[in-house]
């Protein structure tokens, strides 16, 4: 695998720590700008709701420009997001700040993708999306924990320095490792990138990344009332609990690239399958203390090891403009975390249950196995028209130039 993908890898890898800290910092936020915790809450949902907007949007405005520039602009915006984090005054400018921090998110990730794709032969695309990834899941095991003791011990504020010092360094990696000649968009631009948005397989793979994170969100939003109410886990183990989500994750998303890479359709269906069997299980496992750790690895591995082949089904069914499509994909990640969290509160606050925003989950997990397999009907009654053959993700790196990239 190219060297290049580290510095898209160091790239999640802040993404990741600036996403998820602040749940960990909400406290300490909340008393010192004088706010309650669910008013402080809010800086979360500004953070996701620049996601769902800057993704599409800005991927269109730089449809035109090399992908090189493109993530490096990026991320000198995700730093100057998290610069102004820490220096906003009150808690309104925070909360501007916050959402200028989620812009580039869900951009970097989709114009990313196609350039990891780019860089490695037609056999390792969905390796090396989980390997761009990884800085993501990887952040859930170390930076989330590490940033979280040091806005604890050195204010919040600092943390949101450190996090920028992450992002000073992942300009200077990708500036270095991204080769120029393969970083240029194609000639098309952005009418071609908005045309292959017109296409319902698209909007079905878009879909199936909606009800199946969704199915995760629903369950994890809710998990240290799990954890602590039915597993009986004292607070201060929660951080500790969450690690083992991420280590979780990172071995399904590396699973998962694996897999997707020799049979990506099947690999979606079982690991949806799987969501849907660990999520139902919840209750069981939640009943005791070892069964709760279990069921927070086994959701960590089942959700992340649909990552990759739904990355690389949404830009393989927009070929002819990836990176919007990829793009939009980021955004339906959010909006599955917002929309997920809101369908386990309202099984929460029916009285179900504390472990009821699991069993919603497993019917969101259902609802994406029904959504692929919708896809998977339109793919089999357009086969004969293309001779029964598979697309494959159009790049700007011919294949020999791809290969050769990969033996390096």
């Amino acid at each position: 695998m190219p060297l290049a993908l580290l510095a898209l890898a160091v790239g999640a890898f802040g993404i990741g720590t600036t996403e998820f800290v602040m749940m960990g910092l909400l406290p300490d936020v909340a008393d010192d700008l004088h706010v309650s915790i669910p008013t402080a809450g809010h800086l979360v949902s500004a953070y996701a709701l620049g996601v769902v907007i800057g993704a599409p949007l800005l991927a269109a405005a730089t449809a035109r420009m090399s992908r090189r520039t493109v993530l490096i602009s990026l991320m000198g915006l995700f730093v100057a997001g998290n610069a102004l984090s820490s220096l906003a005054p009150g808690y309104d400018s925070l909360l501007a700040a916050r959402f200028v921090s989620g812009l580039p998110h869900g951009a970097f990730f989709g114009v990313g993708a196609v350039v990891a794709t780019g860089l490695v032969a037609p056999e390792r695309k969905a390796r090396s999306v989980s390997l761009m990834f990884l800085g993501l899941t990887v952040a859930n095991i170390a930076g989330v924990p590490v940033a979280t003791l040091m806005g604890q011990h050195l204010g919040w504020r600092a943390t949101f320095l450190g996090v920028s010092a992450i992002g000073l360094a992942a300009i200077a990696s990708l500036a270095l490792l991204i080769p120029r000649d393969r970083g240029q968009a194609p000639a098309a631009g952005l009418r071609r990138e908005l045309a292959a948005l017109r296409s319902l397989p698209v909007w079905l793979a878009l879909g199936t990344t909606v009800a199946g994170f969704g199915a995760l969100f629903s369950a994890y939003s809710y998990i240290t009332p799990m954890l602590t109410d039915s597993a009986g886990y004292a607070d201060s183990s929660v951080t500790l609990l969450l690690a083992l989500f991420g280590v979780g994750a990172t071995i399904g998303n590396l699973l998962g690239g694996r897999l997707a890479d020799h049979a990506m359709r099947p690999t979606l269906f079982a690991g949806l399958t799987s969501l849907a069997v660990v999520l139902a299980l919840f209750p069981l496992l939640m009943a005791t203390a070892w069964g709760g750790a279990l069921a927070v690895v086994l959701l960590g591995v089942a959700a992340f090891v649909t990552g990759s082949p739904l990355n690389l089904m949404v830009m393989e069914k927009a070929a002819a403009g990836p990176s919007l499509a990829s793009s939009a994909n980021q955004a339906a990640f959010n909006m599955a975390n917002a929309g997920g969290a809101w369908i386990g509160g309202l099984a929460l606050a029916a009285g179900f249950g504390t472990t009821s925003p699991a069993l919603a989950g497993a019917a969101l997990a259902v609802l994406g196995l029904a959504v692929a397999g919708v896809a998977a009907a339109v793919d089999a009654r357009r086969a004969p028209r293309t001779g029964g053959r598979e697309r494959v993700v159009a790049t700007h790196v011919p294949r020999a130039a791809a290969e050769a990239a990969a033996r390096h």
